[in-house]
């Protein structure tokens, strides 16, 4: 049996009261070696300035490491793992991952994250600056 974690990531747009946010639909999923296995976060929009959506993986005492991306119209990164798949359903506000035929060292941390596209006054968050004389 591979147990797969999936935990997630909050991005959060400086400047807006509310918001976007990205969580799993489920803290763990088992899976059998060969069988496909699928991980589920669901996003809130509140800012409608999400740019895409991304997967990430940690084995035990290692960093993350990037899986893919996926636009919310669908549009996928080309240099993703063999095997490693996504889809949004922008209706249900949904991203999957989908590990086909697993092997054993699919078992690890999965991490689902947002990024946003920056908007807005960019300088004011830098105001606090010191200035050179």
């Amino acid at each position: 049996m591979i147990i797969f974690t999936l935990l997630s990531f909050l991005w959060i747009c400086i400047g807006h009261t509310e918001a976007d946010t990205i969580k799993p639909l489920s803290l763990n999923e088992n899976g059998h070696v060969g069988e496909s296995v699928n991980l589920s976060c669901s996003y809130k929009d509140y800012t409608g300035t999400v740019n895409n959506l991304q997967w990430y993986r940690q084995y035990p005492r290692s960093k993350p490491e990037f899986l893919l991306y996926i636009f919310q119209h669908g549009a996928m990164s080309d240099d993703r793992p063999p095997r490693f798949t996504a889809a949004v359903n922008q209706d249900n506000k949904q991203v999957d991952l989908n590990i086909s035929s697993a092997v054993e060292t699919d078992s690890a941390i999965y991490y689902c994250a947002l990024v946003p596209t920056v908007t807005g006054n960019l300088t004011a968050s830098y105001k606090n600056l010191p200035r050179k004389n």
